[in-house]
């Protein structure tokens, strides 16, 4: 960058003006500068009211997994992410599961947690009590903020209270337990934290903190089966090799943190696509994971008395339909159309059973022919355009590296070089 990164006033620019603020000091050419400005299928006036200091969009490419027959119903599942293979793991492992009868999805519901932390409470565990038995007034001052949320049967259902130890003494933890219907809820729930708040500090002695959503959503899970026929699969030996992988994640958090990748490859694609907070479903899927103390996976392989494989997945899924992206991007509004869900609960749902499913995908590839085969074909050609390969010769040039076993770019470069010349010269 070309100066300094002081911009006084930079917020209050229009678009175009901070974009060519932007290219001066960046020194863009014009094509980047245009590349940047381009926000695809969302107008800059909505891009805007979504994030601050905008200049244009960032596009990943969005694939449709095909096949998923989840609780008896079919879905063609939008994808959006950069990684190869990805959405066509997806798929081929939903074609696998129907021979089963696909994927059988159940749900907790939509309940979140918003927590209010009290310190300097004289005595903690005699506040804990009395927080306690003023449960009712607690709730009733939460749900006096979202009415509309009341009347269509959510708000705030229950309350905990824990005293908890840390570096800088004992905390008095009120916990709300929220209803939140089709919204993801972080709204609704910290505006119930911030109400209480007050009441908390009457009736505790104490001062009120933070007063926020917990996105370890474990009152907010879905638990995904499937059965994948041996035959339909590979055999005995790729069940065998599956459960052996599974048990290696199980065992180990380094082979654990990349099984629970695999699962999040899926879940984060349709999560992207439908306008969903991916970050709190990061946070809340690894810190579930780690629940016990030690990283776990979060899917289950065993195999059953036919020799069938069996798979099960149980992860918060903290989505929703009311507010936020995917009721304002226009491509998520689009895709939520597509996948055809009418609540937070099945677009959950639908987003376990693509996690299972990835996941499979990904043991299955690992116990037989290795990761590297289908996930190197579609990188070479990714390697192939980023050496400057366009048309016919993108798969010219990565076909000859798979045939070469040298999936680099610097022999990408080398190809394309040697090929356009041939091109050239005829």
């Amino acid at each position: 960058m070309q100066g300094s990164s002081e911009l006084p006033g930079f917020y209050k620019l229009s678009v175009q003006d901070r974009l060519k603020l932007l290219q001066k000091l960046a020194g863009l050419t014009d094509e980047e500068a245009k590349v940047l400005g381009d926000t695809g299928g969302l107008p800059s006036d909505v891009a805007s009211r979504m994030i601050e200091n905008v200049v244009g969009g960032m596009t990943l490419p969005l694939g449709m997994a095909t096949n998923f027959l989840i609780n008896g119903k079919d879905y063609v599942v939008p994808m959006a992410l950069e990684e190869p293979s990805v959405v066509a793991a997806a798929s081929n492992a939903a074609k696998i599961a129907r021979v089963k009868g696909g994927f059988k999805v159940t749900n907790t519901g939509p309940v979140m947690i918003g927590q209010i932390q009290t310190v300097g409470v004289p005595d903690p565990r005699g506040a804990a009590r009395k927080l306690a038995a003023k449960k009712k007034e607690l709730l009733a001052k939460a749900n006096e903020q979202d009415p509309m949320l009341v009347s269509l049967t959510g708000g705030a259902k229950g309350l905990g209270v824990k005293v908890i130890k840390t570096l800088k003494g004992p905390m008095v933890i009120v916990e709300l337990y929220v209803n939140c219907g089709d919204a993801m809820g972080a709204n609704a729930v910290n505006t119930m934290a911030e109400a209480v708040a007050p009441l908390v500090e009457e009736i505790s002695g104490g001062r009120v903190y933070l007063r926020i959503i917990s996105n370890l959503a474990d009152r907010r899970l879905v638990k995904a089966t499937a059965v994948f026929e041996k035959e339909a699969l590979g055999g005995a030996e790729v069940v065998e090799g599956i459960v052996y992988a599974y048990a290696f994640a199980e065992a180990d958090p380094y082979r654990c943190a990349t099984h629970n990748k695999g699962i999040m490859n899926g879940v984060i694609a349709v999560a992207l696509a439908c306008g969903q907070d991916t970050r709190a479903l990061e946070a809340g899927a690894h810190s579930y994971a780690a629940r016990s103390g030690v990283y776990k996976p979060l899917t289950t392989w065993r195999k059953n008395r036919d020799g069938d494989l069996v798979g099960t997945l149980e992860m918060p899924m903290a989505v929703g339909l009311v507010g936020g992206a995917a009721k304002v991007h226009p491509a998520a509004k689009a895709n939520v159309k597509v996948l055809g869900v009418k609540s937070a609960i099945e677009l959950a749902e639908v987003m376990g059973a693509v996690g299972l499913a990835q996941n499979f995908a990904a043991l299955r590839a690992l116990a037989s022919e290795g990761i590297q085969k289908g996930h190197m074909k579609l990188h070479a050609r990714s390697l192939a355009m980023n050496a400057g390969a366009k048309g016919d010769l993108v798969d010219a040039v990565a076909e000859r590296m798979i045939a070469e076993k040298k999936i680099r770019f610097d022999r990408a470069k080398d190809i394309v070089e040697e090929l356009s010349s041939k091109k050239t010269a005829t």
